[in-house]
């Protein structure tokens, strides 16, 4: 019996062993492939006054800085042009404070990295754009356009985050500084419990059922995230360092108040968009003066099932407030 016990133990530590090397395996294709896929994307690093700043350049014609959201870079940001089919025009995609290759200046705040858009167009040589910031990333194009207004030509702002009375809830800094800033954790979570982490941060509405296609699109977006330990200190530095002035960007105590920004501005959001809380998304729109809301009733943060819908209302404004230029 003692020599049963022992071969059984034997087999059991042999199955462990084998799925812990089953799931490092997995891991290092997979994170291995997320910064082959970054790199392969041709991003640069140049000099501004307001420090190193990557960007991607792509494309020809008029041009529209894309801004992205929240665990993005310019590599979400390239998507985002293509998903929403900005290919008539030439697409720079900049990598925000914290995230990819752009650091986080010595006493960033939101002006400074409105302003490094500014210093971006400035070494490139570009007077003025269109905008295209999706999510977190609406926040310092707002600001963008209200310190520079000469420098945008047309905002559009796809699923805004927007200050409010309903506000989600932020989580404990630690979780983002010291659980979530390893690529294997945050890797293992969306592994093994990516509808858990789909329905915890609202990339799904509730309640809603997905198409097998879009399960493979939340799928991509997610794993787009990685590697996760090269966006940390935005996500960080968005959530926790700016949150106070993200509060007061949409009140009187602003000090760009939303009704002098005479931008011509697209607001996008959905009715059961648990990120972009649509009371909050309507209030913000309401306040400038040249702004136009756009509403789909369903499809949460990325518009499932009225994509093409919210194409279409891109391409027009585009071409109408563009026409001109």
């Amino acid at each position: 019996m003692t020599g049963f016990w022992i071969g059984l133990a034997i087999v059991l530590i042999g199955i462990v062993l084998a799925g812990v090397a089953i799931v490092v395996v997995r891991y290092l294709r997979d994170i291995r492939a997320a910064r082959q896929r970054v790199k392969s994307l041709g991003s640069q690093v140049i000099e501004t006054a307001c420090g190193p700043i990557e960007y991607a350049r792509v494309g020809e014609g008029y041009p529209v800085l894309v801004v992205h959201g929240a665990m993005g870079g310019f590599d979400q940001g390239l998507w985002l042009a293509q998903s929403f089919d900005m290919t008539q025009y030439q697409v720079i995609s900049v990598s925000r404070f914290g995230y990819l290759r752009s650091p986080v200046p010595a006493g960033a705040n939101l002006d400074l990295q409105a302003d490094a858009f500014a210093a971006l167009l400035d070494a490139l040589q570009i007077p003025q754009v269109a905008v295209f910031a999706v999510s977190a990333g609406s926040t310092s194009a707002i600001r963008f356009a209200a310190r520079h207004p000469g420098r945008v030509s047309a905002l559009i702002l796809l699923g805004p985050d927007a200050p409010g009375k309903v506000q989600t809830a932020l989580p404990p800094r630690f979780i983002f500084d010291k659980l979530l800033r390893g690529d294997f954790i945050y890797w293992s979570l969306l592994t093994f419990f990516g509808r858990w982490v789909q329905n915890t941060i609202g990339l799904v509405p509730k309640g809603y059922v997905l198409t097998p296609e879009n399960a493979a699109l939340v799928r991509r977006i997610q794993l787009g995230d990685l590697p996760v330990s090269q966006r940390m200190d935005g996500m960080i530095f968005e959530s926790y360092t700016l949150d106070a002035e993200y509060r007061a960007s949409v009140t009187a105590a602003s000090p760009y108040p939303l009704s002098q920004i005479e931008t011509p501005v697209l607001v996008i959001n959905a009715l059961d968009d648990p990120i972009s809380i649509p009371e909050n998304v309507r209030a913000l729109a309401e306040q400038m003066p040249r702004a136009r809301l756009f509403v789909v009733p369903e499809g949460g943060h990325f518009f499932f099932g009225h994509v093409e819908e919210v194409k279409a209302e891109i391409t027009q404004f585009l071409r109408s407030h563009l026409a001109e230029r």
